[in-house]
C-alpha cells in the first residue's frame, strides 16, 4: 500500500510515522522548517506510544509522489476547499481520501438514506468546493482519538490515545478500509472499521462542539470547565441539544451526558485544540463543529439556543481578535 500524508502536522506526522514503521510505503507532504527537519532527520515520535524515529520520503511537492492508494489528510477541515492542487497529483482511479478531521464531514449525507440523502451542508462544503476537490465517493471517514502536538520541527509528542476508527460513507465494511486498518495496526495504532461511523462522529462531537468553543471563550482547561458549576451546566445543556439533533437524523449517542462529562474531566488540565489555535492567532474550526450542528438542527427543526449563543460568541471573539 502506498500512502501520502497531506498536512504532516502533529496527527499527520504521527500517523505517517506509524505507517512507515509498519512497512507501508509512506510519503509526507509538508512545508517550511517542519519539512526541512523531516528531510534531514526523519520523524521522531516521543510520549505515550513510545520513542522511535523513522525515515519516510518528505516533500513539499505532491507531484514528486504521484498516484497513491490512500491520501491521509492531516489538514484543518477549513483547508479542504483549497486543497485540490495538493491532492490532485496524488489521485489515481481508485485512490481513497481519508479525512482525519473533527466535527461533521462534508460527505455526511452521502449514502445516508432517508430524507436528507445527498444533502450538501453549506457550513462544511461552501458552494460545493470541498466536494469538487474531494468527491464523496473517494472519502473514507475517520474519527481520530490520539492527541499529539509538534514539540519541535520534525518531532511529535504523543499525549494519549491510539485508535482511529474508519468507515465508508455508505456504511458497511470494505477492502480499502480493512487494508488501511491493518496498516495502522502494523505500525502500532489501533485501526478499527465501523459499520456506521456516524455514531462515533456524534459521540466525539458532544465533547468537541462544547469544550472547544467554551475554552476559546474563557481560556479555561478541560478540568476547569468541568469543575466550575455554571460552565459544567452550560456544557450539559449544549450536549443535550446536540444529542437531540443526532437523534433527529437517526443517531443516538451511546453514552450518557454524565459519562461524557466525566470522560472530559478526566483529561485534566489540558488546553483544547481550539484554545491553542485561538491563542496562536489561527483560524478556528468553528464551522464543522457548532456551525454544522446548527445547520443540521435547522434542517431537522430542532432548536439549539445554547449552541447558537456560544457559536455566535466565539465567532465574534475570533473576529475581534483579528481586528474585525
Amino acid at each position: 500500500m502506498k500512502v501520502a500524508v497531506v498536512g504532516a502536522g502533529a496527527i499527520g506526522a504521527l500517523v505517517g510515522a506509524c505507517l512507515a514503521r509498519g512497512g507501508t510505503d509512506t510519503h509526507l507532504i509538508a512545508r517550511g522548517v517542519h519539512l526541512e527537519a523531516l528531510r534531514r532527520d526523519g520523524v521522531r515520535v516521543t510520549g505515550a506510544i513510545g520513542d522511535f524515529r523513522v525515515n519516510a520520503h518528505a516533500t513539499g511537492d505532491p507531484a514528486d509522489v504521484g498516484a497513491v492508494d490512500v491520501v491521509f489528510l492531516g489538514l484543518k477541515a477549513y483547508a479542504y476547499a483549497d486543497a485540490a492542487p495538493l491532492i490532485a497529483p496524488l489521485l489515481g482511479p481508485d485512490t481513497a481520501v481519508v479525512a482525519a478531521q473533527n466535527g461533521i464531514p462534508w460527505w455526511y449525507f452521502h449514502g445516508h438514506g432517508g430524507p436528507y440523502d445527498g444533502r450538501r451542508l453549506e457550513s462544511v462544503d461552501p458552494g460545493g468546493a470541498v466536494s469538487a476537490a474531494i468527491p464523496p465517493e473517494r472519502a473514507i471517514g475517520c474519527v481520530v482519538y490520539p492527541a499529539a502536538e509538534l514539540a519541535a520541527p520534525g518531532v511529535v509528542r504523543h499525549i494519549e490515545g491510539t485508535r482511529l476508527s474508519l468507515g465508508e460513507p455508505g456504511r458497511g465494511s470494505s477492502d480499502r478500509c480493512r487494508r488501511l486498518a491493518d496498516a495502522l495496526k502494523a505500525g502500532g495504532l489501533k485501526g478499527r472499521v465501523a459499520d456506521d461511523l456516524r455514531g462515533e462522529i456524534w459521540l466525539k462531537l458532544l465533547g468537541n462542539a462544547t469544550f472547544n468553543p467554551l475554552s476559546a471563550l474563557t481560556g479555561a482547561t478541560m478540568a476547569q470547565l468541568s469543575q466550575f458549576a455554571p460552565t459544567r451546566s452550560l456544557i450539559a445543556e449544549m450536549m443535550r441539544e446536540i444529542a437531540t439533533v443526532a437523534e433527529a437524523v437517526g443517531q443516538t449517542p451511546s453514552v450518557s451526558i454524565e459519562q461524557r462529562l466525566a470522560g472530559a474531566a478526566a483529561v485534566g488540565e489540558h488546553k483544547t485544540s481550539m484554545l491553542q489555535d485561538f491563542e496562536a492567532g489561527k483560524r478556528l474550526e468553528l464551522d464543522v463543529l457548532t456551525g454544522a450542528v446548527l445547520e443540521i438542527g435547522e434542517l431537522a427543526g430542532v432548536a439549539l439556543p445554547a449552541v447558537s449563543a456560544v457559536h455566535a460568541s466565539v465567532a465574534l471573539a475570533e473576529r475581534v481578535r483579528d481586528g474585525g
